[in-house]
């Protein structure tokens, strides 16, 4: 029987681990903001946080992890105070959740997919019209997420319809950042109807994506390859290294060349994610600063 590991379990451990945020004196902040309409339900809202002084900045689309089920944008605000230190905005953008009842009982209710990635999709238009008002440059769109949001990123990046449907250029997006997602959704609930505990392939993946072939197929970035343009920073723990292997792999076939892949093989899931949002000084987060700076501004 395979122990297999589940997106959420480490992102939790890393949250408990972690209570003292860093100082955001140095930065600017503003929490909150709607951006769906109606604009009545309180999960689909951001926060941008953006650097103290100058204008035009990149802005880094960002969506924490959660098993799409109970991410909190809140969460990763110690992150996104890091990058805007170095001079990238950041939008941590929260999502409609889906039911999570393998954890807690008393979370039976929520969205399925594509909701979730429906959000995301608002948000990038929202923030595409709004760009002026607060000084980040429009023209310098990335997108990227941890864990579940990884996958949500790599999704709206990489199938166009998203977008599209907001009236947007899918080539608006300068680059992905997917990190220590899963690509494949077929895949995982295969992996987890194999492994000690099965019947999360349905309270989890079903519960998120419905039961169907043809649901996982729509829900899987490893079946947007045909046109690939934009650049990526595929990057992964130890934990999920199978999966963005996997990804990466199919990637490798089409040819395309703007990709880079990065694993941290030292790290575990929670580590890495507790090196980026915490680290004085983390390589990873450089790797990604790097790559936001060569990709400004290219066409």
């Amino acid at each position: 029987m395979i122990r297999c590991f589940i997106l959420p379990v480490l992102i939790l451990i890393a949250i408990g681990a972690y209570s003292q945020s860093l100082s955001s004196a140095d930065v600017k902040q503003v929490k909150d903001i709607a951006y769906a309409i109606p604009d009545d339900d309180t999960l689909q809202t951001l926060n941008l946080v953006l650097p103290e002084a100058g204008h035009d900045f990149p802005l880094l689309i960002w969506i924490g992890g959660g098993a799409w089920s109970y991410g909190n944008k809140n969460i990763e605000m110690d992150l996104a105070r890091q990058f805007a230190r170095k001079g990238v905005a950041v939008a941590s953008v929260g999502t409609r959740l889906s039911p999570a009842t393998w954890r807690d009982s008393s979370y039976n209710t929520g969205v399925k997919h594509p909701a979730h990635a429906q959000d995301v999709a608002a948000a990038v238009k929202w923030l595409y019209d709004h760009a002026g008002q607060y000084g980040f440059d429009r023209n310098n769109l990335f997108v990227g997420g941890y864990s579940s949001g990884g996958h949500l990123a790599a999704l709206i990046g990489l199938d166009s319809s998203y977008l599209t449907k907001e009236g947007l250029s899918p080539r608006l997006l300068k680059g992905i950042i997917p990190i220590s997602g899963t690509y494949d959704i077929a895949n995982y609930h295969e992996v987890l109807l194999n492994s000690d505990r099965p019947e999360l392939a349905e309270l989890h993946v079903e519960a998120v994506f419905g039961s169907e072939e043809e649901d996982f197929i729509r829900a899987s970035p490893v079946h947007y390859l045909t046109h690939l343009s934009i650049p990526m920073l595929l990057m992964s723990d130890n934990n999920m290294y199978n999966y963005a292997k996997r990804f990466e792999e199919k990637i490798r076939e089409t040819e395309f060349r703007e990709m880079q892949v990065v694993y941290a093989y030292n790290l575990s899931h929670g580590a890495l994610w507790r090196d980026l949002s915490f680290a004085d000084e983390s390589i990873y987060r450089s790797l990604i600063l790097d790559f936001i700076a060569k990709h400004v501004g290219q066409s």
